[in-house]
């Protein structure tokens, strides 16, 4: 059972909050880039940093567009929206253009590898819908949601590094469940939502999620 004010509260505050935890989780990942160890070769090759620069961009725009929907500033949070867009398109190109470099050929990619390389596309394709369906919340914040948790595989696997789990845990272990349990999770919060605020789960929710399960199963198996 829930009352109004959980309602209210979930409305308010939900995406708010998801995006301040990817912000996290992307800064606490990416910490020796930012802060610990500056001159490692990544920070000099231009290629890393321009889609470094875009994917910050984009969460970082996903944070303030969160933050102008919880205060109701529609204005601010339509203007912003083709810089949002720019930074999207920035992130899939980026993406696109290391994948081409680096590995060559679907059979020499890690299973984690090809998994990221088909939710770069579903990442690309979710948030163009969020896009075309900006006028109608209920699908534009779900598409824009769901399309950024596609990009979040190597972000959670940075992240959980620092978390020095593999003192605890095998490698196997962390990367192998730990971080697809997180990453699940950021789903089933969604599912929670979808619940209080609309007494039951969206198609789109459980479609991104049946996507997600699917990309998996075929990262693997492939």
């Amino acid at each position: 059972m829930t009352f109004p004010t959980d309602r209210i509260i979930m409305k308010k505050y939900f995406f708010s909050v998801a995006s301040i935890l990817i912000l996290i989780f992307s800064v606490i990942g990416f910490s020796d880039n930012l802060f610990t160890d500056v001159g490692q070769k990544s920070n000099s090759d231009p290629k890393f940093i321009i889609h470094g620069l875009f994917c910050f961009a984009w969460i970082i725009i996903l944070v303030i567009q969160a933050n102008f929907i919880r205060k109701r500033n529609i204005k601010a949070h339509m203007k912003l929206g083709i810089a949002g867009m720019v930074a999207a398109a920035g992130v899939f190109l980026t993406t696109l253009y290391i994948f081409v470099v680096i590995y060559k050929g679907w059979d020499v990619m890690p299973y984690y590898v090809k998994s990221n390389r088909i939710f770069m596309p579903l990442f690309g394709i979710w948030v163009w819908l969020g896009y075309r369906y900006r006028k109608k919340p209920i699908l534009h914040k779900r598409y824009m949601y769901i399309g950024t948790l596609y990009m979040l595989g190597p972000i959670l696997d940075r992240a959980i590094d620092h978390f020095y789990l593999d003192t605890i845990v095998s490698e196997d272990v962390m990367y192998d469940i730990i971080v697809k349990i997180i990453w699940s999770l950021f789903f089933i919060f969604l599912f929670i939502y979808d619940r209080v605020t609309l007494k039951k789960v969206h198609f789109l929710s459980m479609l991104g999620f049946g996507l997600f399960i699917l990309t998996w199963l075929v990262a693997i198996y492939s």
